[in-house]
């Protein structure tokens, strides 16, 4: 067996506990605790008074309800939202000619914008120019993940021109489809 030295940690039984606290500590303790939950229901109760008077007012120092700019207040939206990316997204929808010039953005529109799968889709008005703009595409993922942040836009989705325009009359038969229907 070996026996304990001086030099040696103590054992955790005789380790000693800190004190329970005494009368005079507890006292301090629930006069503190007495003293913010008075401050607290004081607080409430002159809110109460100023809302009964004609409102809340605010001081000489800066607050919550205090005024602010439209900008600020747009921004701490998004902010608490998680808007970002989407805002971000939406703001290059907006400046789309200057990001991809003046050409190509004559004949490609971005459509819509897929937060999950942070997939971009643009609409041609040719399938030359969708063509194009699928050689483009790794471009301009990454000019405008340079833009916006590494990974906001992953993939392009480049889609070509939509079908004739459906129309409607009196001489359509009731449930069809259009000309998919006779060609499939």
């Amino acid at each position: 067996m070996t026996e304990n030295t001086s030099g040696d940690a103590p054992e955790p039984s005789k380790t000693p506990k800190s004190p329970e606290p005494s009368g005079v500590d507890l006292a301090r303790v629930a006069l503190r605790a007495a003293k913010d939950a008075a401050r607290a229901r004081g607080d409430a109760a002159q809110q109460k008074k100023q809302a009964r008077r004609g409102g809340l007012r605010s001081g000489a120092r800066a607050d919550g309800r205090d005024p602010m700019a439209l900008g600020s207040a747009i921004n701490r939206l998004i902010t608490e939202r998680g808007w970002e990316a989407p805002a971000a997204v939406g703001g290059v929808m907006g400046r789309w000619p200057q990001i991809v010039g003046e050409d190509v953005a004559k004949h490609c529109v971005p459509e819509r914008y897929d937060e999950d799968e942070r997939v971009l889709t643009v609409r041609c008005d040719s399938t030359a120019w969708a063509t194009n703009l699928r050689l483009l595409a790794p471009t301009l993922v990454a000019r405008l993940n340079e833009d916006l942040g590494h990974g906001t836009v992953q993939l392009i989705k480049v889609q070509g021109p939509g079908g004739p325009a459906r129309r409607y009359g009196p001489l359509r038969a009731p449930g069809s489809t259009g000309p998919g229907d006779t060609y499939g």
